[in-house]
């Protein structure tokens, strides 16, 4: 099995080399992730301008590429060029913070599964809830601890390798909990929220506005939501995703 892994949270991110080191064994891997931060890009592609793939090394020598592009660049540059051939699956994560609810759509980690899943490839986004106050950095990189979601990864991919992924599904999108309860892995719907989306308007020392994109958490979803399952019952969620976005409705009416 091929298996190609990229992030939004860019190349130098504990987490790419983590998700790499938990399936590394399970066939031949290959790392493509942006050069910079990428956080929030949701599914953008790079047409405007030349896209360059630099060869590096993360961590422990684990070679890689550094795209100065989307992660969706990276899924097409690594499908197309940089693998010989085709991944068989493709990973995206560990994002440093948890992809949940119908807002799923903004994510970078999400946005190169939906390209993977154009492609007719599997893929797995993959994401561990943070205490943002509590990670610390030295030389620039975080000191999340993802151990624990590398034994839930390495789990599930080996599930796929034995069994494929499910009947109409595209994706799948993996939370892990800050403080797991359990190693179960519990399906759950997206809930319709996770934030309650406000601008604040602030003014410069040159009396000029600026805009801050702000949101409160919203916590109040049934128990079969991943926003409840994952933050009340610190249990790790997964929910099937398609790429098929067609909803089933009549508009004859509209069409007359």
């Amino acid at each position: 099995m091929k298996i190609l892994i990229t992030n939004d949270d860019g190349v130098t991110s504990k987490g790419i080399k983590a998700l790499n080191d938990a399936v590394k064994d399970l066939g031949e891997t290959m790392v493509v992730a942006p050069a910079r931060q990428q956080s929030g890009v949701g599914h953008a592609i790079t047409l405007m301008k030349p896209l360059r793939a630099m060869p590096t090394k993360i961590d422990d020598d684990t070679e890689a590429y550094a795209v100065t592009g989307t992660p969706t660049d990276c899924v097409i540059l690594g499908s197309k060029n940089l693998m010989k051939g085709e991944p068989d699956l493709i990973l995206s994560g560990i994002n440093v913070g948890e992809n949940l609810a119908r807002s799923i759509t903004t994510s970078g980690t999400l946005g190169a599964t939906f390209e993977a899943a154009y492609f007719g490839i599997p893929a797995i986004a993959v994401s561990i809830q943070v205490n943002h106050e509590d990670i610390k950095f030295k030389d620039g990189v975080e000191s999340v601890d993802y151990s624990f979601a590398e034994k839930i990864v390495r789990k599930l991919v080996k599930k796929i390798i034995d069994h494929g992924m499910p009947e109409g599904v595209n994706i799948l999108n993996l939370n892990i909990p800050a403080n797991p309860v359990s190693d179960e892995i519990v399906q759950v719907k997206l809930a319709n929220k996770m934030y309650d989306t406000d601008v604040e308007k602030r003014i410069d020392p040159y009396g000029h506005p600026y805009y801050w994109i702000v949101g409160g958490l919203i916590m109040e979803e049934d128990g079969d939501t991943d926003v409840h399952t994952l933050r009340v019952q610190n249990k790790s969620t997964l929910t099937a995703l398609s790429t098929d976005m067609t909803t089933d409705v009549d508009l004859s009416k509209w069409l007359e």
